[in-house]
């Protein structure tokens, strides 16, 4: 079979390729397409199809996060595969050639995965709430190996007001390393470095062409190793120019039907008691409503908030692919411009203290504002993230307290979730070989494609 690498490369388009002459070199010889993404357009759903084959409604990953109803919780960004329903790219390629192995570098839901090496992010959180840089590796020693090679993971640029190219630079290194060190059958790697400026500045803005170059030259060094495999990258969305943020609980919140608890003068969502609530995922947000009988009058409130522009019932989700009970009672979908937000207090001072912390696992939503250092206050910002780092160092707790609430919220200047209206900020599909050549896929059907092409 064909030793295959397969590059997740987050938020390419033909817009940004033009850019990036290395990675349009893979498809010199072999071909470029267009790739047809599956609603919502976000990292953990369009990754979860590609390995799959399948939409939401199939793998169950309705979104980066979703209301896990069993336990009356949100939770965003989960690692465990488990989650992940459905048949895997290589179990399908293991029926075929038993002992088939793969490597897993940073795509999503990596932990658990019965792959043969993996590679996550995995800080270490500890016990006096300290949380520091690292990763999760198995086998185990692979930890070692990256480690002396490449230095600890650089968590603070994966993500937050620093994230940039060194996360990026160190995950196509640990793919290099493992693929040239283990020679797997199969190199998945993800990269994130076009998610930050686009979000921050939008695909138009001169930073974020900037920001392709930087990956292409980082990807130079990956692709000149993999001369001897077939080499296919792809892209899960393209990013799109907004402007509004859209505060959607803040509305049901406003009509009764979203309840907060109180903890030392700060709120907090109660999703046990909310009749509704939504779970806020970039341009698309999931609407939970406790009573069926409240879903007709939820919707028609959900419809006159400014900036939505489609609320989808039980057969608007099923026309998509999204009818999975993990998905909400209704699906919102935003205006080309806007975007959607978690906040559901009214009074910033009520705000819990995580809403102003890079702190993506107890916020019961996505929050783009943790890109940036606090728009209103950006000089203070950065004065409390190095008193921060100085209380870190020296072994003591803190908070970054960087991330900006409203002013935040209305500095976002690129989103994405929906499905392109635009050509040039659709996702690409590259190969460098050339004989699965059309003009276009969809993402259902990349997992048939990589199998196609590792029998080759």
């Amino acid at each position: 079979m064909t030793r295959l690498l397969v590059l997740d490369v987050v938020g390419l388009t033909p817009r940004l390729l033009a850019h990036m002459p290395r990675l349009r070199a893979v498809a010199d010889g072999g071909f470029p397409a267009g790739l047809g993404t599956v609603l919502p357009a976000v990292t953990c759903t369009v990754q979860s199809t590609f390995l799959t084959g399948l939409p939401p409604s199939g793998h169950g990953v309705v979104g980066n996060g979703w209301y896990f109803r069993d336990l009356g919780e949100v939770f965003l960004w989960r690692q465990h595969n488990a989650l992940v329903e459905g048949e895997k790219l290589w179990h399908a390629a293991r029926r075929e050639r038993p002992g088939y192995t793969v490597a897993n570098v940073c795509w999503w839901y990596a932990m658990g995965a019965d792959v043969d090496w993996t590679v996550t992010p995995r800080p270490i959180y500890r016990a006096d709430g300290r949380k520091d840089p690292d990763c999760y590796t198995d086998p185990p020693e692979l930890h070692g190996e990256l480690t002396a090679a490449l230095g600890a993971f650089p968590l603070f640029s994966y993500w937050g007001p620093g994230a940039g190219i060194a996360s990026s630079r160190w995950i196509a290194e640990a793919a290099r390393h493992v693929m040239t060190r283990h020679d797997p059958d199969l190199t998945l790697a993800y990269l994130p470095h076009l998610d930050y400026d686009l979000q921050r500045h939008g695909p138009a803005d001169p930073r974020s062409a900037a920001a392709a170059a930087e990956l292409d030259t980082v990807l130079a060094p990956l692709l000149d190793a993999a001369r001897d495999r077939t080499v296919v990258v792809l892209s899960e969305y393209g990013i799109t120019d907004v402007s509004r943020p859209i505060d959607v609980n803040r509305a049901l919140r406003a009509d009764g039907l979203l309840r907060v608890h109180t903890q030392d003068g700060m709120e907090y969502l109660d999703p046990w008691t909310s009749r509704a609530f939504a779970v806020a995922d970039h341009q698309i947000a999931h609407v939970y409503v406790r009573d069926p009988a409240d879903v007709p009058a939820v919707a028609k409130l959900c419809a006159s908030v400014p900036g939505v522009a489609t609320v989808l019932d039980r057969d608007g989700k099923a026309a998509h692919g999204l009818d999975h009970p993990r998905s909400g009672d209704l699906v919102l979908l935003a205006e080309p411009d806007a975007w959607f937000t978690y906040y559901y207090w009214l009074d910033d001072d009520r705000a819990p203290d995580f809403a102003r912390l890079v702190e993506i696992h107890r916020k019961p939503g996505y929050d783009p504002a943790e890109l940036f250092f606090d728009p209103a206050a950006p000089g203070a910002a950065k004065r409390r993230a190095a008193t921060a780092l100085l209380r870190k160092k020296l072994g003591l707790r803190y908070l970054m307290s960087v991330v900006g609430l409203d002013a935040g919220a209305r500095a976002v200047r690129g989103s994405h979730g929906l499905l392109p209206r635009d050509a040039a900020d659709a996702p690409v599909l590259l190969c460098s070989d050339p004989a699965e050549a059309r003009d276009r896929y969809e993402a259902v059907e990349v997992k048939d494609l990589l199998l196609r092409l590792a029998r080759r």
